[in-house]
């Protein structure tokens, strides 16, 4: 083993000796700035590339992609399971265990386009340009999907290594995208940088990927470029990136240049804006408006050196939603009725900066009907717009939705979600659920069929899907506390298009109804109840017999016979902290104690 290890680095020595910047490679590009500069690079690096196949990037694997630098023991050296202060979770053997199948991480490594392939249709020579093309592990690469490389904010998925999948936090892109890990952030840029110059000439022709541009200058969408000269910036070039290089000039004939010369970047594109200063913190927040299952807030501006861009709005410590402006126009919605709840908002700038926490507002929701609304879900933030079969993953609403074996290029009401053999799930919601409604199309053939419905991974129900648009609820459904929605298609062949899913909230058999008679006659407070007082007021107090006060699983807490004699007080006898209900002879309404 250590007589082959010492062959690996002979060999790794000796690529790397004859493989240097040849004399005068660059010389067309003295004194030249901004697109010329670009254009001269294309220039020098499209001569002499030998294009050597698909195929062939096995083989190049053998010189480019292994490790000399970390655990230094001559494996692939793959940036989405290399961990740089520690063990690797797995490693792979050069030539054992290529892709083919794979379910999990480590079972087999694969070719990674950085640039995705379907954006320029897998035409040659970009499909097999090892330049931008790694070796990397199957089961992330496949994550990762066609998504463009960006800075993420929520993970909906977390390699080994800590790289990431989820919703953007790149300033001006909202879409998925897939975050390396720092130690390879200037690695994927330079590598992008490296395409969009090479084929400078055929970009007009590819697809944008959200991320490309549509002209040879500047090469990418405002966000992308501005996001890679960063990472270029802050991860410089590593003894790896330089080695990989010169071993693929030895492959290919031809070098990237940000590699060699990293200030090209800077005299082409200019030098990204650093804003390290955060915003100052939201004042003068207030809450208002509740209802059951919402309440509205309004503040007083964040100020930032360059700008703030957006506002993280917190409920009990947990993150409800992001807004631009400085109130929610559609109220902070999905809460529980009769809870308090406490507010604080952070500002964040274009470079993701956030503020101190801001100022505290507590509301407290009111009581609310059975069925109340309490979320919807009209796929028109689904990023992408592509007819093939992949797990989506988008949040909205701060919900968190994946489907899986979906496609998103069908309409029923606006955009759609089409599932083939696959599932729709929700992330965890709170206001349990009363009835569910959904409409479905049966598209491009197929049978009639039945989407299950699961709450909490129990079925309640099904939804019928055929060519015609249908639109079906689902009632009765009544479940409490926090629920899971999810959807499976009965078929493993139909491909059915699922829009406008709306959901009511269900607080329990015992919760009252706004339009009961009579309770309006009737308020309690306070609520949330302190000092164990809770006090009533209405008519005719004195003709209540009893009152009845139930947990809100429906348990029976305590009976008080004619409560209201002497005085319309209701000593609670220490109950202890939570949400409770009190159900008398003329109405019913929920309270809370603190």
């Amino acid at each position: 083993m250590k007589r082959l290890l010492s062959f690996f680095l002979l060999s790794f020595a000796f690529i790397n000796a004859i493989a240097q910047i040849p004399a005068g490679y660059y010389d067309p590009a003295n004194g030249l700035t901004g697109a010329p500069l670009k254009t001269a690079l294309k220039n020098i690096i499209e001569n002499g590339h030998v294009d050597h196949g698909y195929d062939g990037l096995w083989t190049a694997y053998l010189t480019t992609d292994r490790d000399y630098f970390y655990e230094n023991d001559g494996t692939i050296l793959d940036i989405y399971s290399e961990k740089p202060n520690g063990p690797d979770p797995y490693n792979y053997v050069p030539n054992v265990k290529r892709c083919g199948n794979y379910s999990s991480e480590g079972d087999c490594y694969n070719r990674e386009h950085i640039v995705p392939q379907s954006l320029f249709n897998e035409n040659s020579p970009m499909v097999a340009d090892v330049h931008f093309i790694r070796a990397t592990d199957g089961k992330v690469n496949g994550m990762r999907s066609n998504y463009p490389f960006g800075k993420v904010g929520t993970a909906s998925f977390t390699s080994l290594n800590q790289s990431k999948l989820g919703n953007s936090a790149s300033p001006g892109y909202s879409g998925i995208v897939f975050e390396p890990i720092d130690t390879f952030k200037g690695d994927v840029a330079r590598m992008i940088l490296y395409f969009v110059t090479r084929y400078e000439a055929k970009l007009s022709t590819f697809s944008t990927g959200n991320m490309l541009g549509g002209s040879a200058f500047p090469g990418l969408q405002p966000w992308a470029l501005q996001q890679y000269l960063l990472w270029h910036q802050m991860d410089p070039v590593s003894p790896e990136e330089i080695a990989r290089n010169n071993a693929s000039y030895t492959y290919q004939g031809n070098r990237n240049p940000f590699i060699d010369h990293p200030e090209y970047a800077a005299q082409i594109w200019g030098t990204p804006v650093l804003d390290t200063t955060p915003p100052t913190a939201a004042t003068n927040l207030v809450a208002s408006n509740p209802t059951s299952n919402s309440i509205a807030l309004a503040w007083t501006a964040a100020t930032d050196n360059i700008g703030v861009t957006s506002y993280d709005i917190y409920a009990n410590g947990t993150l409800k939603t992001t807004v631009t402006g400085t109130s929610t126009s559609t109220i902070v919605t999905g809460l529980s009725p009769l809870t308090s709840y406490t507010f604080y908002i952070i500002a964040k700038d274009a470079a993701g900066n956030p503020s101190p926490q801001s100022t505290t507002a507590t509301e407290t929701t009111l009581d609310g009907p059975v069925g109340g609304n309490c979320g919807t879900e009209d796929f028109s933030g689904i990023p992408g717009s592509d007819n093939g079969y992949d797990t989506r993953t988008w949040t909205n609403n701060s919900i968190t939705w994946t489907a899986t074996d979906a496609r998103v290029d069908q309409t029923i009401n606006g955009k759609a979600i089409t599932i083939r053999n696959g599932i729709l799930t929700s992330s965890t919601l709170s206001g349990g659920i009363q009835s569910l409604t959904l409409t479905t199309q049966l598209k491009f053939g197929g049978s009639n069929g039945n989407f299950n419905v699961f709450i909490n991974n129990v079925n309640v129900g099904t939804i019928p899907y055929s060519a015609a648009v249908k639109t079906t609820t689902i009632d009765n459904i009544n479940v409490t506390g926090d629920i899971v929605i999810k959807l499976t298609n009965s078929s493993t062949s139909n491909r059915v298009a699922l829009d406008d899913l709306s959901w009511t909230c269900y607080s329990g058999s015992l919760a009252t109804v706004e339009a009961q008679k009579n309770k309006s006659d009737f308020t309690i407070y306070p609520n949330p109840v302190k000092h164990n007082e809770l006090f009533v007021k209405g008519e005719n107090l004195s003709k209540i017999t009893k009152v009845d006060i139930y947990d809100v699983s429906g348990k029976l807490i305590d009976t008080v016979v004619n409560p209201f004699r002497h005085s319309n007080r209701i000593n609670l006898k220490g109950m202890t902290k939570g949400t409770y209900i009190l159900k008398a002879d003329q109405f019913s309404t929920k309270f809370m104690v603190e």
